[in-house]
């Protein structure tokens, strides 16, 4: 019995990724913007490398033809999004005031005048932004991706207690397994090209 449950688990895990088309996918870039990178008022611990991977993911986004959404903090200085991922022209950009995205942004209406199902995340910080915008997006009723190493956070201090970038971005992620699938680049687009 319990071998059928686990079975049946699977299936219907493989389905579900499967069953995700880019025509019902939005990608979600959360704050990756100047002022975390070197030089920035709020810098983060290799936001290029995150940043790199992010670009990645959308480019892949953009060469399927899928949905792409800019979200940004409203800070200055820095507050551009970073030029690895600059926006075009046809891709919209929300701006927000709160740690998270969908919070009196107008994001769920766009995304549900899109017939949006699915969303993958990346972005910043990933103890914040990134984490505020996931359990928001799973709260609103889409199935939630993210890409873990298209995330970038900087170490944390409660106290006297210092809390290493590495430790609050895989904590984080673990929590995150409870409100969607968290994979790395790699993964999801390996998980791409079998569909």
């Amino acid at each position: 019995m319990k071998k059928l449950l686990t079975i049946a688990f699977i299936i219907t895990l493989i389905t579900s990724v499967k069953s995700q088309s880019v025509d019902s996918t939005a990608l979600i870039l959360i704050d990756i913007q100047n002022f975390y990178f070197p030089g920035g008022k709020s810098e983060l611990v290799e936001p290029e490398k995150a940043a790199e991977q992010a670009k990645i993911l959308l480019n892949y986004f953009r060469e399927n033809k899928g949905l792409v959404v800019h979200v940004k903090h409203d800070f200055s200085p820095g507050g551009e999004i970073h030029q690895l991922v600059k926006p075009l022209d046809n891709e919209n950009v929300f701006t927000k005031k709160e740690v998270n995205a969908f919070l009196n942004t107008g994001l769920n209406d766009y995304l549900k005048q899109n017939k949006i199902k699915y969303v993958t995340l990346c972005g910043m910080q990933t103890h914040m932004c990134l984490e505020a915008g996931t359990r928001a997006a799973h709260d609103f009723g889409y199935d939630c991706t993210v890409v873990e190493d298209a995330c970038a956070t900087r170490d944390l201090k409660f106290g006297e207690v210092i809390v290493k970038a590495k430790d609050a971005h895989y904590s984080t992620l673990a929590t995150l397994k409870s409100y969607g699938k968290v994979v790395s680049l790699q993964e999801f687009l390996e998980s791409q090209n079998k569909k």
